[in-house]
């Protein structure tokens, strides 16, 4: 494996590495593992219409099966270092371009069958083309060629230099599924070569997976069986935890964390990563399409109100700026942007207004706390002569009916491995998830020359240049950077190490995490 991969990867995750596990009492929470028992989840982000198919995943409910169930070429530890999963090794030229993965010998999918390049390439195929809706379409955008080198190895090659490649094969829709004739013949299989079996799936409501007993790696998935419930409701999951039924539930509603840590044997946990809410205007649709009005929104928003009434001090003010403060390449010169309602009524009236009224579509699926935050915003934004109407959607399906239909909604960003991952899936012109449809010529020069830089030097001054362009002529509101908050029961445990690239251990806690007495 190439040195210089090793070096790059430490630079780049160094900051995320750093933030820190907190507990209820402020300690690190880690044991020694234990197999055996079944583990009892109930999760947000769970949807009616979700389907096993990976160019669909759009939340966390889909998310954390996809892991437990199948297996990437890599994988980002709870280190947050990226891993060799199904490739054992990896190397790449000079100039990043040709990347060659070695595939673990040995590894079988859940129905038998054995894995082959020709697996990995019909997998990795599913997201690319022009017409691909998948999330991970935007990250596979330079890929020119994928090819089978034998049985065993595969061969990238990328029309621009991407030094931190092996990190985009790690993303959840990179997993690989079988293939027949070089073909995936079900995008929808629940086959995989995860160390979990999935058992039974009713999407919106409930999955089930039993351990693999032939994964490849030992060291993971220590208990038997685990049930996920896809409940909505925040006061619903915190019920199902203090009543005994579930031993894990994520996105704890900041408001009443403080109740769930009185309880005995319960934890309450949070991490800072790079998870941030964002309220997102389409910037080709009026008023929005006005540069000036995009401005007065981002001056019309109290963020310091709305991280002290939203999320209760579990997270920090943020800047219209995607990249968070844990990030390596993180722009901490920007000048912070305070509310302003002057300010706000400047740009308005450069555009040409005196006042407007802007509908704003939200769901508690969204973010939590969508609901508080848009009436918040409401609030702030009035005295600046913009009269956002605020519409709460049904929570179920919001992601599938309302977000990147209606041209002014909310969601939520998972903080992701790399930089370029971040900003390529919500900000490139080409990806089927810009929410804003915000297409800069700058920003997308520059996220293709920082992609194959490996001069670190020079690649921190792009990224720095991207964050201003998103923060100056973006579509993203982006008010808050928002901790991690996830509560266990008293037999749960896991290691010191927790992943910040997502909830609940990088949407691993299933084959990472344990239960002891």
């Amino acid at each position: 494996m190439s040195n210089f991969w090793n070096m790059d990867r430490r630079t780049v995750l160094k900051g995320l590495a750093a933030s820190a596990l907190v507990t209820a009492t402020g300690k690190p929470s880690f044991a020694a593992p234990t197999r055996g028992g079944h583990m009892r989840l109930a999760l947000a982000g769970g949807s009616s219409v979700a389907s096993l198919d990976p160019t669909t995943y759009s939340d966390s409910g889909m998310y954390i099966l996809a892991y437990a169930t199948k297996s990437g070429l890599t994988e980002i530890t709870s280190k947050s270092t990226v891993s060799p999963a199904l490739a054992e090794s990896w190397d790449f030229s000079k100039d990043a371009r040709t990347w060659i993965f070695n595939l673990r010998k040995g590894v079988t999918f859940h129905s038998g069958k054995s894995l082959t390049a020709d697996d990995v390439i019909a997998s990795i195929n599913l997201h690319r083309g022009p017409d691909s809706k998948s999330a991970g379409a935007s990250w596979l955008s330079d890929v020119q060629d994928v090819k089978a080198d034998g049985q065993n190895r595969v061969v990238f090659s990328l029309a621009g230099g991407n030094a931190e490649f092996a990190a985009v094969l790690s993303a959840v829709p990179m997993q690989i599924l079988p293939s027949k004739g070089g073909e995936i013949t079900d995008v929808a299989t629940a086959d995989g070569t995860g160390a979990y079996i999935l058992e039974d799936f009713e999407p919106g409501a409930r999955a089930s997976v039993k351990r693999n007993p032939n994964y490849w790696n030992p060291d993971v998935g220590f208990v038997d069986s685990a049930e996920v419930l896809y409940v909505a409701d925040a006061a619903a999951r915190m019920n199902a935890l203090r009543s005994g039924n579930v031993d894990i539930i994520n996105r704890v509603d900041a408001k009443t964390a403080r109740l769930l840590k009185r309880v005995p044997g319960l934890k309450v946990e949070e991490i800072n990563g790079g998870l941030h809410d964002v309220f997102c205007m389409m910037t080709d649709v009026a008023p929005f399409n006005d540069p000036n009005v995009r401005l007065a929104l981002k001056y019309a928003i109290n963020r310091k109100e709305m991280v002290e009434k939203v999320l209760m001090g579990h997270g920090e003010v943020a800047n219209d700026n995607p990249l968070a403060p844990s990030n390596p390449y993180y722009l901490k010169d920007l000048p912070q942007r305070e509310y302003d309602p002057e300010k706000a009524k400047f740009y308005l009236n450069k555009a040409g207004l005196t006042s407007v009224d802007i509908p704003l579509s939200v769901s508690e699926t969204g973010f939590p706390g969508a609901t508080d935050a848009a009436v918040l915003y409401a609030g702030s934004a009035q005295e600046a002569g913009l009269n956002i109407n605020v519409t709460r959607e049904p929570d179920d399906g919001f992601f599938e009916k309302v977000w990147m239909k209606k041209p002014f909604t909310v969601d939520f960003w998972e903080g992701q491995a790399t930089a370029d991952m971040t900003l390529s899936k919500a900000y490139s012109a080409t990806s089927p998830h810009n929410e804003t449809h915000w297409k800069n010529p700058k920003f997308n020069e520059l996220l293709i020359a920082a992609r194959g830089e490996t001069d670190e030097p020079k690649r921190r001054v792009m990224y720095q240049d991207m964050q201003q362009l998103i923060h100056d002529d973006g579509g993203a509101v982006i008010p808050m950077y928002v901790n991690h908050l996830w509560a266990v029961g008293s037999k749960v445990k896991h290691n010191e190490d927790i992943s910040v690239d997502y909830d609940l251990d990088g949407m691993k806690c299933i084959q990472r995490w344990w239960l002891a007495d």
